[in-house]
């Protein structure tokens, strides 16, 4: 009997649980604060945080109401090559479900960094929306310094 390939996630399921936990840990919420307010378990946000369990559109809008954020956000800052979208297996063009995963590059999407999470936990502790809001932009304009840096150094070379 032969073993059926059990399909990868898809990168979007990926990009839109990254994008749940992101916003969960910025609020500092557990799995299990989050679980308990939209009715689910905590092992079902594991699942969702990671990718596997791909998520309904009523769900996806309970996830917004709890986080306070519009549906969008979970779709924000996607990838090009989720963008892209990305080939049917050859089950998939047989009218199955099944999908090629693509490489998402997990290791080199700055949302999946602690550093980044904490970063965003800690801006988000701050309650002084004025204060806030200038750091946001001090860090925007040190951000693009340093990317005008790097395409003037290009350009040089």
């Amino acid at each position: 009997m032969k073993n059926p390939k059990i399909p990868k996630a898809h990168p979007v399921d990926i990009h839109v649980g990254a994008r749940l936990r992101q916003r969960r840990t910025a609020l500092g919420l557990s799995q299990s604060a989050l679980s308990d307010a939209v009715g689910l378990t905590f092992q079902q946000i594991q699942k969702y945080e990671r990718g596997s369990n791909r998520m309904g559109s009523s769900r996806l809008f309970e996830f917004a109401k709890v986080l306070s954020v519009p549906v969008s956000y979970f779709f924000d800052d996607m990838p090009s090559n989720v963008l892209a979208g990305r080939p049917l297996s050859e089950r998939g063009r047989k009218g199955g479900f099944g999908e090629t995963a693509t490489p998402f590059g997990e290791e080199k999407n700055p949302l999946h960094k602690h550093e980044t999470r904490d970063l965003v936990s800690a801006y988000y502790k701050i309650r002084e929306v004025r204060i806030r809001k200038q750091i946001f932009s001090t860090i925007k304009a040190l951000g693009a310094a340093a990317h005008a840096q790097v395409l003037a150094r290009r350009k040089r070379s």
